[in-house]
């Protein structure tokens, strides 16, 4: 496949519409089809209302939103996909409706167009068959708002070709979506738990259990979702949620049957009435949370039995796609294994269905890291997006299996380092930090610092060649992993900084070592002391990153075609910039020690200061002056971590005052 930059759209409905917008806020031409020109208008002015929303809250200008109409070409007539290099068909859920939009697509677009269907309850392989070269043919499933929702299940279909597979994987990152991956089966990930979530809600208030805003109340609760499944179906359609479960029940037996008073209530054609109701007792609401948390145990752990996908995915679709506070992995690793089969054990039994073999705790593993083989090319792609690819344990463990399996294998030659979603990584799990602090449990803290100092001293070492891509946000030990690394590309979007200072700890995965070697002390100083954000072109100027690269040149990264090193000369104020932290300490800067000129030109960046924290900033400067390489970092990480500062500073995040720092 040429690179992308038309795309069709099939069906103009409300998935249609929010697909067609999303392509063209990324800068694509879109060919958006529908069978009647009303359709066509209808989801036009919807995809209007919905980008003026944006305007008015200042997501994007007046001049913005009419460039991204302008892209979008609105058409009756399949022979306007001639220049599509990527197709999407979103029409409503019928067979045969959808195997003559295929027909129709494969004879307007060229042979090595990608042809995708956004299908939630067909297979796609059988939908293939409607295709020309079905080995181009692949599934698609996004979520609703699908131009706001990050979430997309890729379904490969049995012919489908391995390079179609990773092209999709690559165009969606570049598209701004988080993909999940998983097996042709029917229900795919989410809607395979999800739907029988909304079902049980149903179950529960038509024995009797409760009303329904307090099951409401109660699943909201457990999941941590702002929605409760009565009041999403009002939103979403409660229709599409008995069809839904028809299909799940056709393809899957009586567990899925849907409620009857779901089949009503779709027959009438009216929402659900919500009144407010007392509050159950907590022996209710514990029996309706136990009933909640079953039925999604005993349907995941059939995902996990089919080998559907991993639990990670589901966790990923759920926090992703779902929106909840926690997904069915952190909600099994929270109650245990044996509580877990006990609640599912209650619908097994009613149910007449066997106990999935995977509801053990050895298989509801996170899976935080992708592995892939482009020829000589190996790529480690860090993917926990949900979390910002946040190092913790678990991905750091996992990231130096799969550093370890490329670099025996004979066969690759160049390992390629990136992330998946926003970031590349956003530095360190700060909630780990935090727990051991409040558990005084720091030698945790430190076992898990020099296991990542071991980690990238392995990658920095490495006779293989190390390529990062920073896709993203790449902050803390993020941009520590960067520099491990031989060549450092990054996508213009790309943000970097070391903004430790500012949560009352210094870096200590390398950041005060390896950044001097590229860059020099004053400047080390300067990013690490302010924690300024640097956007990716400056990174480059900085000398921080090798050379910025378009998505569209991510293949041929991955192919081993590589862009050439290029030098960029020095701004005069970033000259300025250098020679000023080379010359004074810290403790001058922040007391304004120093000449009277510079004071006033640099009094920004004096400021800026003055709300880091002091002990950090002292250690950081020693740290950086010494030069006795990123092992040294650990000398006192264990002191630096024990003061009122850093936990002061590191609880600060997510919140909207700047911590105070005393200094103890």
């Amino acid at each position: 496949m040429s690179r992308v930059e038309s795309i069709g759209i099939i069906g103009a409905g409300t998935m249609g519409s929010a697909l067609a917008q999303k392509f063209a806020q990324e800068g694509l031409r879109v060919r958006l089809i529908d069978r009647e020109e009303r359709f066509l208008q209808r989801g036009m002015e919807g995809i209007s209302v919905t980008l003026q929303e944006g305007v008015e809250r200042k997501i994007f200008s007046p001049d913005e939103k009419q460039s991204i109409e302008r892209r979008i070409h609105l058409a009756t007539d399949y022979s306007v996909l001639c220049d599509c290099q990527f197709v999407i068909e979103a029409v409503f859920e019928d067979k045969n409706v959808k195997k003559e939009v295929f027909a129709l697509v494969a004879k307007s677009v060229a042979e090595d167009a990608i042809i995708a269907t956004n299908t939630s309850s067909f297979s796609v392989s059988e939908l293939a068959s409607s295709v020309s070269n079905p080995k181009r043919f692949i599934g698609l499933h996004f979520f609703y708002h699908a131009a706001k929702n990050r979430l997309v299940e890729v379904v490969c279909g049995d012919q489908t070709r391995t390079d179609v597979f990773q092209q999709t994987l690559l165009f969606m990152q570049r598209c701004g979506k988080d993909p999940i991956t998983c097996r042709d089966a029917h229900g795919f990930v989410v809607n395979r738990f999800f739907v029988p979530w909304l079902n049980e809600a149903c179950r529960l208030f038509e024995e009797g259990i409760a009303e329904k805003s307090a099951i409401d109340t109660v699943f909201m609760k457990t999941f941590g979702c702002s929605m409760g499944p009565f009041a999403l179906m009002n939103a979403t359609g409660i229709p599409i949620a008995y069809h839904s479960q028809r299909t799940l029940e056709y393809a899957f037996g009586s567990l899925y049957k849907p409620a009857e008073v779901l089949k009503k209530q779709t027959e009438l054609g009216q929402p659900w009435t919500i009144t407010e109701s007392p509050a159950v007792s907590q022996e209710i609401a514990d029996g309706i949370q136990r009933r909640a948390l079953g039925i999604i145990m005993l349907v995941c752990g059939q995902l996990l039995d089919e080998r559907v996908c991993t639990a990670g995915d589901i966790n990923r679709g759920a926090r992703i796609g779902l929106q909840w506070r926690w997904g069915p992995m952190d909600l099994f690793l929270r109650h245990g294994e044996n509580a877990v089969q006990n609640m599912a054990r209650a619908k097994t039994d009613s149910e007449k269905v066997s106990m999935p073999k995977s509801l053990r705790a050895e298989y509801w593993k996170q899976d935080t890291i992708r592995i892939d083989r482009y020829d000589a090319v190996g790529v480690i792609t860090i993917n926990r997006p949900e979390d910002l690819n946040a190092l913790n344990p678990t991905v750091a463990a996992q990231l130096s299996e799969a550093f370890a399996s490329l670099e025996i294998d004979e066969s690759i030659d160049t390992i390629v380092l990136t992330g998946q979603g926003k970031a590349f990584m956003a530095g360190a799990d700060i909630k780990f930090f935090i727990d051991h602090i409040k558990a005084n449990t720091i030698h945790e803290i430190i076992r898990f610092t020099k296991d990542g100092q071991d980690l990238y001293q392995r990658i920095d070492d490495s006779k293989k060649r190390v390529v990062a891509i920073l896709n993203g946000l790449t902050l803390g030990g993020g941009l520590e992993l960067a520099l491990t690394a031989d060549i450092v590309l990054a996508i213009p979007s790309a943000m970097l900084a070391f903004p430790e200072t500012g949560i009352g700890i210094y870096p200590g995965l390398g950041g005060t070592q390896r950044t001097v070697t590229r860059i020099g002390k004053g400047l080390t100083k300067y990013l690490i002391y302010t924690g300024i954000i640097v956007p990716a072109q400056q990174a480059y100027e900085l000398g921080l990153i090798d050379a910025l690269i378009s998505w569209d040149d991510v293949p041929n990264v991955l192919r081993g075609n590589l862009p050439s090193k290029n030098k960029t000369e020095l701004s005069d104020d970033t000259r300025s910039l250098r020679t000023l932290f080379e010359k004074y300490s810290v403790e001058e800067l922040i007391n304004g020690n120093i000449d009277a000129g510079e004071s006033s030109r640099f009094e920004k960046v004096f400021k800026r200061l003055r709300y880091k924290a002091p002990l950090a900033l002292k250690e950081a400067e020693a740290l950086i002056e010494a030069q006795h390489g990123p092992a040294s970092e650990l000398d006192r990480l264990e002191y630096i971590f024990s003061t009122h500062d850093a936990l002061t500073g590191l609880m600060s995040l997510g919140k909207s005052e700047s911590p105070k720092f005393n200094g103890s």
